[in-house]
């Protein structure tokens, strides 16, 4: 029997799943980064929302406040929120009011 060998059927229960583990957010320093990127994408400006420690579905509500403060579109990839357009000003005031500390990192 190998090191990497794990059960993936039995005959009494069949098929073996695996539990999948939810992924949690990474351990960060307790500030939350704003910063405005435009690489990868055609000229169009984003703007990043990284260092919240934040559960996944806490993040998307999050991500959908701002979203609706800002009147724009965004998405949630890796534990980082992105909201179109150059909305820094905006999202700034809207976290400190939250309660996070926040600085604006990057041009």
């Amino acid at each position: 029997m190998s090191k990497n060998s794990r059960l993936v059927y039995s005959t009494d229960q069949g098929r073996i799943k695996e539990e999948a583990s939810a992924p949690s957010a990474p351990a960060g320093d307790g500030i939350v980064r704003i910063m405005r990127e435009t690489k990868g994408r055609k000229g169009k400006g984003v703007t990043l929302v990284t260092g919240l420690e934040l559960e996944a579905s806490e993040l998307k509500a999050l991500a959908k406040r701002l979203k609706q403060l800002c009147g724009t579109g965004g998405s949630v990839k890796d534990f980082t929120i992105e909201i179109q357009g150059d909305q820094r000003q905006t999202i700034k005031a809207e976290l400190e009011k939250l309660g996070h500390k926040v600085k604006l990192a990057g041009g």
